[in-house]
């Protein structure tokens, strides 16, 4: 993946605005159709929301509580997809749902819509159906919740995934079909001609220089900087939602749990060796620029989930946070977690199309509908290229055989087990490039963190190959250090001057790199 600003100046048949999912999967479908296309982005690929989610791929429990039914399903089916057409990318991760005495959802209620759940679904087999423990068996899954008035719970089945790799391998399936994928490239303004959109002008953060994108249709997908024009506000409705880094626990399956504060539904999930806990959702109406974890947040969570725990977390237990802000359809709910996560398709008086709403699991189907709006605009026939469309870095040969082919590679050459199989799932098919990095200077197989499943070899890939302009792409999204260790300035730097013949830095520019890191 090679960034390259000029070739901007090329005419287009689409214009996407917004580096994201729904910016990525538009690129990509339209691309796979035979369209001229541009996908340009302010910041980094998936640099807000798309990189500040869950890591979920999942049909939305608790959305049965709102009877939106249609959404559910549409993201089981996606679900169900993904599995099957990226596995690498997309595996499945249990839940555990317990029942307390005061539950505000008992057995009945939940064995009820778990089994919805999986009617929605389409009746899955292992591991996607819903099963019930009683409280010996629940609590031996989950033995670090508190057991005082346990009656016992119910696991079910949905799928997890690396939200910015995700949509880092949509774009490079983007621009290996022939799309000019552009990450740092900032809209200045939307261009028009005889009152139509027209294209755009984008500057080049990393050069200021700036040039016009001729495109035929335009579509923004920018999620929260809709906000920034009067129509944007009227069609959106922004919440923020934040994730705790901790620990990790005693398990490799997921907890669902409901707040006791106010009933809302969060999350405690194992993710590359740490656990996520979160979301919070409220509405938001700050700085769309600069989304910040705030110490109300932080309360908040940690008092939700110390309800549940035998040993409580504290602020001292918290490795990292980030958040994000979902741009939803404007509602009346008076709360934004009761507000729809559906998504809308907005055309402007001046033809430009907007994405308004909509989820990391739903994206797909949603862009869909982007692209054949635009191919209808066009002129051009042709339907949906996405659907049943093995990724891109899907390998060719049965999934499980390729896995443990590359895993005895991996560990041939000294690289550990669970390591390795991080690396199935951030590279796919591209593994092997990690593996010639090992060969020819075999000390890069270690850990970068004792306790984190991360080689050396993997972040020198991710620098050379993976259109990186600054640190901060690196060690926050190709490899999420940032967030899931406490790295000291002496660790930074080393880092930093490992990838810095790769990126062409030198030491002046490294010093800058590290210190950007703190801002």
């Amino acid at each position: 993946m090679q960034r390259n600003f000029s070739a901007l100046q090329n005419e287009f048949d689409l214009l996407v605005c917004g580096g994201g999912i729904y910016g990525a999967w538009t690129a990509y479908d339209a691309a796979l159709r035979g369209l001229r296309v541009a996908l340009v982005e302010q910041g980094d690929w998936a640099s807000a929301t798309s990189s500040a989610s869950s890591k979920l791929i999942h049909g939305g429990l608790r959305y049965l509580e709102t009877y939106d039914f249609k959404l559910v399903r549409k993201a089981l089916k996606e679900r169900k997809m993904l599995l099957q057409t990226a596995p690498h990318r997309v595996w499945p991760l249990r839940f555990g749902v317990p029942v307390y005495a005061d539950s505000r959802n008992g057995t009945l209620l939940l064995e009820a819509g778990l089994t919805l759940y999986d009617t929605l679904a389409g009746f899955p087999g292992e591991p996607m159906r819903h099963h019930h423990l009683w409280h010996k068996e629940f609590s031996e899954h989950f033995p670090f919740l508190d057991e005082a008035g346990l009656h016992g719970g119910f696991t079910y089945g949905d799928a997890q995934t690396d939200d910015a790799r995700l949509v880092l391998e949509l774009v490079a399936g983007a621009l290996a079909h022939g799309a000019v994928c552009v990450n740092y490239a900032r809209l200045v303004a939307w261009d028009e001609a005889n009152g139509k959109a027209c294209g755009a002008t984008v500057q080049d953060v990393a050069s200021g220089a700036t040039l016009q994108v001729r495109a035929k249709q335009c579509v923004n997908t920018v999620g929260q900087w809709a906000t920034a024009t009067a129509q944007g506000r009227e069609w959106c409705r922004l919440s923020k939602g934040i994730h705790l880094v901790l620990p990790a626990l005693p398990t490799r399956e997921a907890i669902l749990l409901t707040a006791k504060q106010d009933g809302r539904v969060f999350f405690i999930i194992p993710w590359y060796g740490r656990t996520l806990l979160g979301t919070t959702d409220t509405d938001y109406r700050g700085d769309i620029n600069r989304v910040v974890v705030e110490d109300d947040d932080v309360d908040y969570l940690l008092a939700a989930a110390n309800r549940f725990l035998k040993t409580a977390w504290t602020k001292a237990d918290v490795v990292g946070s980030y958040a994000g802000v979902r741009a939803m359809k404007q509602s009346d709910a008076a709360h934004p977690s009761k507000a729809s996560r559906d998504w809308e398709l907005k055309t402007a008086s001046n033809g430009l199309h907007y994405a308004i709403g909509g989820k990391l699991t739903s994206a797909r189907e949603d862009a869909v509908v982007i692209v054949d709006a635009v191919c209808v605009r066009l002129g051009m026939a042709g339907g949906c290229a996405t659907k049943d469309r093995d990724f891109p870095w899907k390998p060719t040969q049965n999934f499980a055989a390729w896995s443990a082919e590359m895993t005895l590679i991996a560990q041939r050459l000294g690289i550990d087990g669970e390591s390795a199989k991080w690396l199935l799932r951030r590279h796919g098919n591209r593994v092997e490039k990690v593996f010639e990095i090992v060969k020819q200077k075999p000390p890069l197989a270690a850990r970068i963190v004792a306790e984190l499943p991360f080689i050396y070899a993997d972040l020198l890939l991710c620098a050379k190959d993976e259109m990186v302009l600054y640190l901060s792409d690196l060690l926050r999204r190709r490899m999420p250090l940032l967030i899931l260790a406490k790295l000291n300035t002496a660790e930074i730097r080393r880092l930093a001057e490992l990838v810095a013949p790769a990126l062409g830095w030198d030491a002046d520019r490294v010093t800058q790199e590290v210190e950007a890191c703190y801002i």
